[in-house]
């Protein structure tokens, strides 16, 4: 048994340094110099869809300051098309008075006119907007109305898609680690591998993704979302089998502030898997990964316990070790890129979190917790048959 102990306890701080490596790749793009932004003359002209269906229906704390931002962008020539399920919705309301107390002529608001049974309702909602866009233009943006925009937030999207081999743009999202709930902790240690196999793998981010307009045409991208539950997962291979990329952008770091509670939060966490289940390029490896985040590290410590049980006091506390090394080292990996992108946000002059005493003892707690949720969510998501 003590043998098993030391492989077992050699495998998990193999994956540790596997994810540490990993990290330090993603810390490298995030120090990649941005690009000269283009003036105003050779910027081109672009259509922002927000699309307040599915999840954004109804009120949201947030849609007021998202237009707002969106509605105030540095940008010569650009347009924000609001879609909405209908009239009687309350976001129609928020977004028509915004509007008006703006008195923005660039922001035009429209209804759902048909769903479609095949794809999800963004989707539906996406197809028509794009569908009634004129020729004149030439970029198309995709937002969520959870996050507030920087004003150069457009201008920096947009820039990267002057280049021939660059189809698409896109950040990242990113959540405060702090808050009354502990669904809003485990979204926040949910979302770090997550980014940093968006960015390795170039999967876009709907809620701040630019798209060339004649890809969703040539590449028939278009269609595809008329059959499809996610809009953002599906584009990376889309691009590739036409031999053009996915850019990141690294300046774009979307702060989330949003609070969550844990019981919404798992049902949300389920619908990501699903759609990773059906569009991730990497499936298996999300799927190998899991087992190494959540299974192992559980394992070893169901084991140290049974092992203190049978008092095999020296094979316990090799597993127990491992364990607590283990989840101390993640701890540390979320500082690490915590720090580092807090630098973006700064610059940007956001207000970040403060890395207390006590706010790392709810990380240390929050990670296991995350490791279950997880699990769970994504054990769940096999079984989904209907989305509501």
């Amino acid at each position: 048994m003590k043998q098993l102990a030391i492989l077992l306890s050699e495998i998990l701080f193999s994956w540790l340094a596997i994810q540490l490596f990993l990290a330090i790749i993603f810390l490298s793009q995030l120090r990649e110099t941005p690009k000269r932004l283009l003036p105003d003359g050779q910027l081109p002209k672009t259509a922002i869809i927000l699309s307040l269906l599915g999840d954004y229906r109804g009120s949201n704390p947030c849609l007021f300051n998202s237009l707002q931002s969106l509605l105030n962008q540095n940008y010569p020539r650009y347009d924000l098309k609001i879609i909405v399920d209908n009239v009687d919705d309350s976001t129609w309301k928020i977004a028509n008075d915004t509007i008006k107390e703006l008195k923005a002529n660039h922001a035009q608001i429209s209804s759902l006119k048909w769903r479609n049974n095949n794809c999800s309702l963004k989707c539906s909602s996406l197809v028509q907007t794009v569908s009634e866009l004129d020729i004149t233009y030439q970029v198309v943006a995709l937002v969520n109305a959870d996050t507030v925009f920087h004003p150069d937030w457009l201008r920096e999207l947009v820039n990267p898609l002057i280049h021939p081999k660059v189809g698409a743009t896109t950040g990242i999202p990113w959540y405060i680690p702090n808050g009354r709930y502990w669904g809003t902790l485990v979204r926040y240690l949910w979302n770090i591998p997550v980014v940093v196999q968006m960015c390795l793998y170039r999967i876009p981010w709907n809620g701040t993704l630019a798209i060339k307009r004649e890809l969703f045409f040539q590449a028939g991208l278009l269609e595809k979302w008329g059959k499809s539950y996610a809009e953002d997962i599906l584009i990376h291979d889309v691009l590739k089998k036409h031999g053009l990329q996915v850019k990141f952008v690294p300046s774009l770091i979307m702060l989330n502030r949003e609070e969550c509670r844990l019981p919404n939060l798992i049902y949300w966490l389920r619908h990501q898997f699903f759609a990773f289940r059906l569009y991730h390029p990497q499936w298996w490896a999300v799927v190998i990964g899991s087992f190494f985040s959540i299974v192992l590290p559980n394992a070893l410590l169901l084991l140290s316990i049974c092992m203190l049980f049978t008092k095999q006091w020296q094979v316990a506390v090799i597993f127990l070790s491992a364990y607590c090394f283990y989840m101390l080292g993640l701890v540390l990996l979320a500082v690490l890129l915590e720090l580092n992108l807090q630098k973006i946000l700064v610059r940007r002059g956001e207000k970040t979190t403060k890395l207390t005493f006590f706010t790392l003892m709810k990380i240390f707690i929050g990670v296991a917790l995350t490791q279950h949720t997880s699990g769970l969510a994504m054990i769940s998501s096999w079984w989904i048959s209907k989305v509501r």
